[in-house]
């Protein structure tokens, strides 16, 4: 869904609440999505505790109760789509080389998606493969699903074709729709090492 309509039910100067949304809240590493309530722009989508809210570039004219349009930017949300279905397929690649490692970090924005791991050498050697692997996977339109765990109805999943993982993130629907990646290696410290997954347009 890229729109909706929704009830307003607080709004504190230039920051909003809704009673239902089609916005991801930054949560477990991934951006916020950019979009507009009422043709106002928004700055950031912000989840607090169970709620989200919603911080506006100014102060709205509708008032609590009113009935809101709530467009998401879809080419901006698209592109985080692709980056971190690609990031996961990345995680599994490179733990097939690794070995399991200690994932220190993660995030994806509308540039990138990296990967942080506690790793003691440098991966550069191995990114050339794990970027062919990867491509593969990609090139064979593998579907990928994300539901609700059946034994913990709060927790999402993952899935794409014999991997899954818990994720409560935005994906595609199928992996050609990620399109062609580009991997770098970043050296962020002693014992640390980052893999930025970018796509090539």
């Amino acid at each position: 869904m890229k729109e909706c309509y929704a009830k307003v039910t607080a709004i504190e100067g230039n920051k909003v609440w809704l009673d239902q949304t089609v916005f991801f809240a930054f949560s477990g590493g991934q951006a916020s999505d950019k979009g507009a309530i009422n043709g106002i722009n928004v700055l950031e989508a912000v989840k607090q505790d169970d709620e989200i809210y919603y911080v506006l570039e100014k102060e709205p004219k509708f008032a609590v109760g009113d009935n809101v349009k709530v467009e998401i930017d879809w080419s901006y949300r698209h592109k985080i789509m692709k980056l971190h279905s690609a990031a996961h397929i990345v995680y599994y690649f490179f733990i097939e080389k690794a070995g399991e490692q200690k994932v220190i970090g993660s995030n994806i924005n509308i540039d990138k998606a990296r990967l942080d791991f506690a790793y003691n050498e440098s991966i550069s050697q191995m990114l050339p493969e794990i970027q062919e692997k990867t491509m593969e996977v990609i090139n064979k339109g593998i579907d990928i699903k994300t539901f609700e765990d059946e034994k913990d109805p709060s927790r999402r999943l993952w899935e794409c074709g014999k991997w899954l993982m818990p994720c409560g993130g935005t994906h595609v629907r199928n992996t050609k729709e990620i399109g062609q990646i580009k991997l770098k290696r970043n050296n962020i410290g002693a014992g640390k090492e980052r893999i930025e997954v970018s796509l090539v347009s």
